[in-house]
């Protein structure tokens, strides 16, 4: 009778032995439960901005699931697998986060150079600005001064210098150049050929009275330019002549014995004058 109590006792224990795993399972079951969805709900935000969609809950295996140890391994792969595909994804937005920051750095340098080189061209543009300012300051200045030595030779255009004398003496009574009135002639109108700006005053003097004299001066006079625009080619405008007869010459000399002298017999004076023409002419040309 006791012997029939007891294995009654034991078959019931052992019936009763799944009831309390199970119950056990399920409560630890639902423990697990409760945690993974505490931490869904602190890192809903990191997990909706990963993949959008929560981990799930491990699969219950039961109390032969958790106590065999075969089934162990496949437990841990699907506990570890939202893990592992968490990592992934995590892994691949990480890399995608880091393309884009590669991206939007590449761009950024590639508008810093832009920037840099644009602020060069302009600094190149500033700089060929002011060189053209400073050389257009140059040429006003350069032509305010042209302008100004212009108008100074023109203010002083009709304004003849003599710049060279000669006398040429003649015989009493004779219109015939001498020797050395021919050289000093030729001295004084060689260098004339390449000048303008400039006239030759001939002034005949005789001696002698009234209307003799005069006519006397005149024809040594023109003796003097004739030889002029024969032999040295000088236009008969650039020359006036005066037959001053025996008009007082208006010299240091002419007081003294020698002037009497010289002003006894017959001759011409030949005055180089000049203007300021040929200056005119080398302040307009351009300069290259």
């Amino acid at each position: 009778m006791k012997n029939r109590a007891l294995v009654a006792l034991l078959v019931a224990f052992v019936l009763a032995l799944p009831a309390l795993a199970q119950t056990s399972s399920t409560s630890q079951d639902q423990t697990a439960t409760a945690q993974p969805a505490q931490t869904a709900s602190s890192d809903q935000g990191a997990q909706a901005s990963a993949t959008g969609k929560p981990l799930q809950p491990p699969a219950r295996e039961g109390f032969w699931g958790r106590v065999n140890p075969f089934a162990r391994k496949k437990y841990v792969q699907r506990q570890t697998q939202p893990i592992r595909d968490r990592l992934n994804e995590l892994d691949e937005l990480t890399a995608a986060n880091s393309k884009m920051i590669k991206d939007v750095d590449a761009r950024a340098q590639q508008g810093i150079q832009l920037a840099s080189s644009k602020a060069n061209e302009a600094d190149q543009h500033a700089i060929d600005a002011g060189n053209k300012a400073q050389l257009a300051q140059q040429t006003a200045t350069q032509a305010s001064t042209r302008i100004t030595t212009v108008e100074q030779v023109v203010g002083n255009i009709d304004q003849y210098k003599a710049t060279n004398q000669t006398e040429i003496r003649f015989r009493p009574g004779q219109a015939v150049l001498s020797k050395n009135a021919k050289a000093a002639l030729d001295d004084l109108a060689t260098p004339l050929k390449s000048q303008r700006g400039y006239i030759i005053e001939v002034q005949g003097f005789s001696s002698g009275r009234g209307q003799a004299a005069i006519a006397a001066s005149q024809k040594m006079a023109d003796s003097v330019v004739r030889y002029l625009v024969l032999n040295h080619d000088i236009p008969v405008y650039r020359i006036y002549v005066v037959g001053m007869g025996n008009a007082p010459v208006p010299s240091t000399t002419a007081s003294t014995e020698e002037g009497k002298k010289r002003t006894s017999g017959g001759r011409v004076e030949v005055s180089l004058l000049k203007n300021d023409l040929e200056q005119l002419a080398t302040t307009t040309t351009p300069q290259r």
